[in-house]
């Protein structure tokens, strides 16, 4: 089993409400000396929703996404209030984005985005018996548009570039799996 290197320093280069970004001076068990730098998030926890409205379906939701400037197709997601699981923050979220309430919550797993670089964890969740809730928008801007896709569309959606957020594909795959061994 590969040691992991010793943390020399670590520099913190530049820091906004939301992100740090850290230099880390690291030795490997070889002596080799690198400086990598990573993006850290101030302890912000997020969740991922899978959200069916029956074994076929998937809800995905078109939204505005700053980081590629552009609108994107995806899942239901936000973050954990403090002192709130991520079985809570789901249920929240999935009320507050898509109007509904899931009967059944399962945690899938933990999904990282560019562990290199960055610290970013997000708890992928399905939910499922889902019924109508109040929607009072939470902190989305505008209300997202809400499709209900089936999941033999998902493998056509990735094809053609319309769906290419890599934490949704993977949360789906996920979701999938648990499905299938289910029968």
């Amino acid at each position: 089993m590969r040691q992991s290197p010793t943390i020399l320093k670590t520099e913190l280069l530049a820091q906004s409400s939301h992100f740090q970004i850290e230099a880390l001076h690291l030795r490997f068990s070889n002596g080799q000396h690198r400086v990598y730098e990573r993006l850290r998030g101030t302890g912000y926890r997020s969740v991922l929703l899978v959200a069916m409205p029956d074994p076929q379906h998937v809800l995905m939701v078109r939204e505005y996404a700053v980081g590629v400037e552009g609108t994107i197709l995806g899942l239901p997601k936000g973050g954990a209030d403090t002192g709130e699981g991520y079985l809570e923050a789901a249920q929240r979220e999935l009320g507050e984005e898509v109007g509904l309430r899931a009967g059944r919550l399962t945690e899938l797993g933990e999904l990282t985005l560019a562990p290199g670089h960055l610290c970013h964890r997000c708890r992928v969740v399905l939910a499922e018996q889902l019924s109508p809730c109040s929607n009072d928008g939470g902190d989305e801007p505008e209300p997202l548009e809400c499709l209900a896709v089936a999941l033999g569309d998902v493998p056509k959606l990735v094809a053609t570039g319309e769906l290419h957020e890599a934490r949704a594909i993977a949360a789906l795959f996920m979701a999938m799996g648990v499905i299938a061994q289910r029968g």
